[in-house]
């Protein structure tokens, strides 16, 4: 088979997201930023902390205690899904369903980074992103979380080639607009949502047949009120 790390993840509207996980060498640079920024963060505030005596020390083990396990979760709990580091990397932390990373989640994929370092410097959690096309560390596995590389999603896209064809009878304007928005979302539907929408919209055409069948009818309605009148592929 082809290497293809690209995953796709449906949603319960039927839409179809492609997912490129984010393998080990951007991970690792991500991470290497992201504990340099530990590190200045740490040492501006052990400066600012050492006047404080025994207090001053105890209030510098928080801060480290915090950076190391709640640094990652306050940031990918964030609109973008990722620490500082991952966004200079252009990853992001997302559910394996492609939705947002949930509270659970995140304090859960980084709590097991202590298993991911076993036996020291991350062994575990190396071999198991190796093992997996999906380049998930235990973390990942117990949490259901991904690391993509994040990127613009296009709602909207070219239509499919089909003969135009007039509708069976004529359309509200709204009716119109769902037409040409579906058809222009055949790349995002998954193949089942795309013909089960086909079907429930046959009153547009008026022929019955099979769900392959409204598709390309339909497919020909959008083409038609998108003013093609000739071949459906100009």
């Amino acid at each position: 088979m082809p290497l293809d790390t690209l995953t796709t993840a449906e949603t319960p509207e039927g839409i179809a997201l492609p997912l490129r996980p984010a393998g080990l060498v951007p991970r690792f640079l991500a991470f290497a930023a992201d504990f340099g920024i530990r590190i200045v963060i740490f040492f501006i505030a052990s400066i600012a902390l050492n006047w404080g005596g025994g207090l001053g020390a105890g209030l510098q083990l928080m801060v480290y205690f915090l950076l190391e396990w709640f640094y990652p979760v306050v940031f990918e709990l964030s609109l973008r899904g990722a620490t500082p580091g991952k966004r200079m990397l252009g990853l992001q932390v997302v559910m394996d369903s492609g939705l947002p990373v949930t509270p659970a989640a995140s304090i859960i994929r980084n709590l097991l980074r202590a298993a991911d370092f076993m036996p020291f410097l991350y062994t575990f959690g190396v071999l198991a992103m190796l093992w997996r096309p999906d380049f998930k560390r235990l973390g990942d596995m117990a949490a259901g979380t991904l690391v993509v590389h994040a990127g613009t999603v296009e709602l909207h896209g070219a239509l499919p080639d089909a003969p135009p064809r007039p509708p069976a009878r004529a359309l509200a304007l709204r009716e119109q607009a769902a037409i040409v928005n579906w058809a222009m979302r055949a790349k995002r539907l998954t193949p089942a949502r795309f013909d089960e929408l086909a079907v429930l919209a046959q009153s547009a055409t008026g022929d019955e047949g099979t769900r392959e069948d409204a598709s390309q009818r339909l497919l020909g309605v959008a083409h038609w009120l998108l003013g093609r009148r000739g071949d459906g592929a100009r």
